[in-house]
């Protein structure tokens, strides 16, 4: 027990000036209430020192007093607290409204049951009505709960309250939130999506130690108090567990904060037990490179050891998910030769596209939304495939067959057209000094050039553009826009062709373009064989080769090897569009116009059709349409007026007659 001060009080009159032995308590009480983010009188220190509290966040100043390292021993239970806030400007609401979708999917409770929204009082929500709420919402916040110990608990709805009312308590506000909790992993947890707009409707700010470190604080006390502190038991099973783990662990930890200059580290400790086990920790290590043993109990840590124990605890977690899909779908002969191309190797088929059917696509972090792909590929294997953030990447079909390609981070040419021009104009980028400079080219084509810098201004924050429009392009734009081309590869880090969304049962006797004619034409109908995919393909190319003789667009040569015609491809995308046309023109009672190169395309865009080359788009007029090629950004101006020149690259379309919304494809 501390004991108690004395305390004297002195009197005064009202308003009088306070005791110099108060003023300091007082002000001490002042600037920790500040620190805390309390109120204090308007126009005071405190006051300003509130709001400069207030615009870096809320529960900073709890943060720092619950995360301290004095609460948190060996007995404390461990929490795991993931924590991502994300932006909903742009396609951001539709993407968290797909990312909320997704954590109730099917398979996550523990009777393999589709989850189930929750909030502060009741166990079923609507997450439909929460999104509506959301619109308008600048951020959303996003937690994943996973106490070390969760299956200790027959129920996380409990807990996830409890924690929630402490935020509450924490950052001064009620909160707008919802959870699911998930239980189709080894390690039980939560998801909990919070609206970010406080009680009074402002835009909620969390402090970043608060998000960081803070409420993991409070999950850890408030488990350690549910389940009581752990035990020797438990600590010494958990320690030993961790010896031969191949991830980042808290022997690792603890051997890192002990390094000192050059990453040496004794092996030895005053426990006899724990100095067993960190020599036993530094021999896995020294067997994984990460470590050197010097001799009388010193080692040396290498300098990337953490990152490299976090990327291999990564990698293992994708083997055991691979190796658990695969039995699912009972292919468990496939998993010895998965290749797996993950963030680590971001370089993914750049020697060599990945060309196969889609087995299944997920979510390698459910936290930020990155995927993954399943591809059984044409050489025989199946391929892990990291593919980046979800909403960049459009949804598969069911017997989707895709190229997938590594994206190589480079410089456009539009990057050394800006330069150009500024190098030109003073070291501005404009569209009038483009087209001024370059009187051939077309406006739209100038405009792509101010989208892109506009794209690199948003993601970068590293150009400056004036209030007349005009970019202030330095000497280091190009340094830039690489960076920037940087970044958009780690978010996408390869790019994902669809080349038939049909079976390839049905492709055999296809009248129109098919994955099987681009592959003869290609001269690989010699490269599959053996089990899966590939052998399938190659069974099917010989079905095909058959009903091109028999169809009269494919001869027998004198050594009996069967020769598709020439301009194969050409014939058979007349035929579909012919048929295809047809059908369209029985349904609306238009004419199929045929649209050649440089030739005028306008109309309303009125659907899209998918054939064996591809997706097309419908432009109807009055008493005709025409079949177009298709491109994703088309989709949201379905029943707009458009307009385009057709070439052999693409289309450059005019969205909308009155406002000329240019979108270069």
């Amino acid at each position: 027990m501390v004991p108690e001060d004395p305390f004297e009080p002195e009197m005064g009159k009202i308003r009088a000036q306070a005791p110099k032995s108060l003023k300091s308590f007082r002000s001490q009480v002042l600037h920790a209430t500040a620190r805390s983010g309390g109120m204090a009188k308007p126009g005071s220190a405190a006051s300003r020192s509130v709001r400069s509290v207030s615009k870096r966040g809320r529960g900073g100043g709890v943060a720092r007093v619950v995360s301290g390292s004095s609460g948190r021993t060996a007995r404390t239970r461990r929490v795991v607290v993931k924590a991502r806030y994300v932006k909903l400007t742009g396609k951001g609401l539709s993407a968290a409204a797909a990312h909320l979708k997704y954590i109730q999917r099917d398979g996550v409770t523990r009777e393999g049951e589709r989850g189930q929204l929750y909030g502060p009082e009741t166990g079923r929500v609507d997450g439909g009505a929460f999104m509506d709420r959301s619109a308008g919402d600048k951020t959303q916040f996003r937690f994943i709960l996973s106490p070390e110990d969760a299956q200790q608990y027959d129920d996380l709805k409990p807990l996830t309250r409890k924690l929630m009312r402490q935020m509450e308590d924490d950052l001064g506000s009620k909160l707008d939130w919802v959870a699911v909790d998930h239980y189709n992993t080894g390690h039980p947890h939560t998801h909990i999506v919070i609206r970010g707009r406080d009680d009074q409707g402002q835009d909620l700010v969390i402090a970043r130690e608060y998000i960081s470190a803070g409420f993991r604080a409070r999950a850890e006390a408030q488990v350690s108090l549910d389940l009581g502190p752990r035990s020797d038991l438990e600590i010494s099973a958990q320690l030993q567990e961790e010896v031969g783990r191949s991830s980042l662990t808290s022997i690792d930890r603890a051997l890192l904060r002990d390094a000192g200059d050059g990453g040496l580290v004794a092996a030895g400790h005053s426990n006899p037990e724990y100095s067993a086990l960190r020599t036993g920790r530094l021999v896995r290590l020294r067997d994984f490179g990460l470590a050197e043993d010097l001799g009388q109990g010193q080692w040396r840590l290498r300098g990337d050891m953490e990152p490299t124990l976090r990327a291999l605890g990564e990698r293992g977690d994708i083997i055991k998910a691979l190796h658990h899909e695969l039995k699912a779908m009972r292919m468990e002969q496939a998993a010895p030769d998965a290749v797996i191309h993950d963030s680590q190797t971001p370089a993914t088929g750049q020697e060599r596209p990945v060309t196969g059917r889609v087995l299944k696509r997920g979510l390698a972090d459910e936290l930020t939304d990155r995927h993954y792909l399943m591809v059984e590929a044409t050489d025989g294997r199946v391929h892990y495939i990291d593919i980046g953030q979800g909403d960049r990447v459009e949804a598969l079909g069911k017997h989707a067959i895709v190229r997938v390609t590594a994206t190589i981070p480079e410089l456009r040419p539009s990057d050394h057209n800006i330069v150009a021009v500024a190098a030109r104009n003073g070291g501005y980028y404009s569209v009038d000094a483009h087209l001024k400079l370059e009187p051939a080219a077309r406006q739209a084509f100038a405009e792509t050039h101010m989208r892109r810098l506009e794209a690199i201004r948003k993601s970068t924050q590293g150009l400056e553009r004036g209030a007349d429009g005009r970019f202030r392009i330095g000497p280091d734009y190009l340094d830039k826009a690489m960076a920037y081309e940087e970044k958009e590869a780690r978010r996408s880090p390869v790019k994902i062709d669809v080349v038939s969304d049909i079976p390839l049962a049905v492709q055999t006797r296809r009248n129109g373009v098919t994955f099987l004619d681009r592959e003869l034409m290609g001269g690989n109908g010699d490269g599959y064989g053996g089990q899966g995919f590939g052998g399938e393909v190659r069974g099917a190319l010989q079905r095909r080769q058959q009903w091109l003789v028999e169809e009269g667009l494919a001869g027998v040569n004198t050594h009996g090897q069967i020769v598709p015609m020439d301009k194969l491809i050409e014939t058979l995308h007349r035929r579909e569009l012919v048929a295809v046309g047809a059908a369209l023109g029985k349904e609306t009672g238009l004419t199929l116009k045929p649209v050649r190169d440089g030739e005028l395309v306008e109309g309303r865009l009125r659907q899209s059709v998918t054939l064996g080359s591809g997706k097309f788009a419908v432009v109807e007029r009055a008493r005709d349409f025409s079949l177009v090629p298709w491109r994703p950004v088309l989709e949201k101006h379905i029943g707009k007026e458009v307009s385009g020149v057709m070439r052999e690259s693409g289309i450059n379309w005019s969205i909308g007659r009155d406002n000329g919304l240019g979108i270069g494809m």
